[in-house]
């Protein structure tokens, strides 16, 4: 490409771009689910996330975790104005939460179900709130954006024996030609980097980050070992192996040719922002939704995610881009896949590929949909213990 494309975002007062402006609806705790889905129904419009957690946690480390997601979602810079529902006697109640959200820059709303009267007056209190935060924010237009302004993630999963050979070796080369403009790219399941810890600290900027990555890795292979013994060289799933994977060390292998080349320049926590700007490994679980919820508590405007075997998952507020690994998924589940990563072996060039999704990727960030959005195929999940497995 001889000129940079051009992409537009929502600036926000903190300075970052959203390349989405949506109103979320969240709850502080599982209990107000209900509340969060009767106003899923009332105001479809608005991104309204139950999830399972919110109580009951075991340590420190675990709420740190909870707060840093929940924060996250709010602070997401896809989210231009949010309702918080809380229930009132949980560990991540609204006052607490709300200390770590007194800067946050956008319109918020904070409601409790024990104290508006019940389930009910707190679900047409937030159906409002978010019915008039749709009119603010339908006002909003967006701005041009420069490519450092991305912080974009890479996922995989439901892999096969062709992920490492075509969906992640084109995306290893679409995250070069990011870091390259400018933009940061997050690559994270540090299961799947059990073996390659020698492979990716050679590829450390300095000596602290490659001792980051060495202990992140050994922690994850530890981990395995205590729970599955001998077993823990096949940390792969029944799904991996009908596509044809043996071993986790092959898994590993085709998992981090997805950060392509370039140096890491830090190692982060689960859902934890970067620092720098580059290539950045964050220290999250394998398993495919709590590892998209790492991403976007860290910020990510954008995912990608490769599949062999196939999987429609997307990600509440935040578009992703699906790229299956061969032309028998993408074939069969077309009305879930964005890119087919298999034409690598079918005669397109590796050249040609990487400037399809970048097309593609530049189209989503100026507000195209990407299949799992236009099909509302949102899942939100996130760790709950830590070390992550």
């Amino acid at each position: 490409m001889e000129n940079l494309p051009e992409i537009k975002g929502y600036r926000r007062s903190c300075g970052r771009f959203g390349i989405r402006n949506h109103v979320l609806v969240i709850g502080t705790v599982s209990c107000v689910n209900g509340v969060i889905n009767r106003v899923a129904r009332e105001v479809p419009e608005a991104v309204s996330v139950p999830h399972a957690h919110g109580c009951g946690r075991g340590g420190a480390r675990d709420v740190e975790i909870l707060f840093r997601v929940l924060t996250g979602m709010i602070r997401h810079p896809n989210v231009g104005a949010a309702v918080l529902v809380g229930l009132g006697c949980e560990v991540s109640n609204t006052g607490n939460l709300f200390s770590h959200l007194a800067d946050i820059g956008k319109p918020l709303t904070v409601l409790n179900v024990q104290e508006e009267g019940g389930s009910l007056k707190t679900a047409d209190k937030a159906a409002e709130a978010a019915r008039d935060y749709l009119a603010l924010l339908s006002n909003a237009k967006r701005e041009p954006m420069e490519w450092k302004d991305m912080l974009l993630s890479i996922e995989c999963g439901g892999s096969d024996a062709m992920s490492g050979v075509t969906a992640n070796v084109a995306m290893g080369a679409v995250a070069d030609w990011l870091v390259d403009q400018g933009a940061s790219v997050l690559i994270g399941e540090n299961t799947e980097m059990i073996g390659t810890a020698h492979v990716l600290a050679r590829r450390a900027e300095n000596e602290d980050v490659a001792g980051r990555i060495t202990d992140m890795v050994d922690r994850a292979e530890e981990r395995a070992r205590d729970i599955m013994g001998d077993a823990a060289g096949l940390v792969i799933s029944p799904g991996n192996m009908d596509g044809g994977m043996s071993t986790i060390a092959e898994k590993s292998m085709g998992c981090i040719i997805k950060g392509g080349s370039r140096p890491i320049v830090q190692v982060v926590d689960y859902g934890e922002h970067p620092s720098k700007r580059g290539l950045i490994l964050q220290d999250g679980p394998g398993y495919d939704v709590d590892s998209m919820a790492g991403f976007a508590a860290s910020g990510s405007q954008l995912m990608f995610f490769t599949t062999g075997r196939g999987t429609p998952a997307g990600f509440p507020g935040i578009p992703v881009i699906k790229a299956a690994s061969n032309s028998t998924i993408y074939h069969a589940m077309k009305d879930d896949m964005d890119i087919n990563a298999g034409s690598l072996v079918e005669g397109k060039s590796l050249d040609e590929l990487k400037e399809e999704i970048i097309g593609r990727m530049t189209s989503v960030i100026n507000g195209e949909l990407t299949k799992p959005e236009a099909n509302g195929m949102d899942v939100f999940s996130f760790m709950t213990v830590h070390p992550p497995f």
